[in-house]
C-alpha cells in the first residue's frame, strides 16, 4: 500500500527518487526501499513526505482501488474520493455512505448542484445560500 502510493505520488509530481529524496533529507536508496516495500519510512518522514505531496499520512498508508480503474493515488489533503456511482436512467444517484456520513446528509436534505467544465459538485443548500449572503453584504458595503 505505502510503496504503490509512494510510486505514484512521486511519479504524478514528476519527481526522481533522487529529488524527493533531497526534498526529504534522505538518501535515494533509502527512499528506493520504501518504494519497493523493503523498509518503511518513520512517523516524521510519513509526515514530511504527506506535506510534500499534498496529502495526509492517512493517505500515504491507504490504498484506494475504484472498479474498472484499479489503484488509484491518495486524495490531495481536504479533497476524497467516495468511490463510483451510476446515473440512474432519470439522473439519480446515490452518494456513498461514507460521503453521507461526513457530510451529514439525510434523505430529503437540499443540496444545489454546481459545476465547470469536467464535474459537478454538490453543496448543502444551506452552506451556499450563507455564503451567497455574506458575499452579496460585502458588496452592498463597498
Amino acid at each position: 500500500m505505502l510503496s504503490e502510493n509512494l510510486m505514484m505520488l512521486r511519479n504524478l509530481h514528476g519527481y526522481s527518487q533522487e529529488e524527493i529524496a533531497e526534498k526529504i533529507g534522505i538518501s535515494r536508496q533509502a527512499y528506493a526501499k520504501w518504494e519497493r516495500g523493503t523498509t518503511i519510512p518513520d512517523v516524521e518522514k510519513c509526515a514530511i513526505l504527506a506535506e510534500v505531496y499534498g496529502t495526509t499520512i492517512d493517505g500515504l498508508l491507504k490504498t484506494e482501488t475504484l472498479d474498472g480503474m484499479g489503484t488509484i493515488p491518495p486524495a490531495p489533503k481536504g479533497k476524497y474520493f467516495w468511490g463510483m456511482v451510476t446515473l440512474g436512467e432519470r439522473g439519480q444517484i446515490v452518494i456513498p455512505k461514507a460521503a453521507r456520513d461526513k457530510f451529514d446528509l439525510k434523505g430529503g436534505e437540499r443540496l444545489i448542484v454546481a459545476s465547470d467544465e469536467v464535474g459537478i459538485a454538490l453543496i448543502p443548500a444551506e452552506v451556499f445560500e450563507a455564503k451567497m449572503k455574506m458575499a452579496i453584504e460585502m458588496l452592498t458595503k463597498g
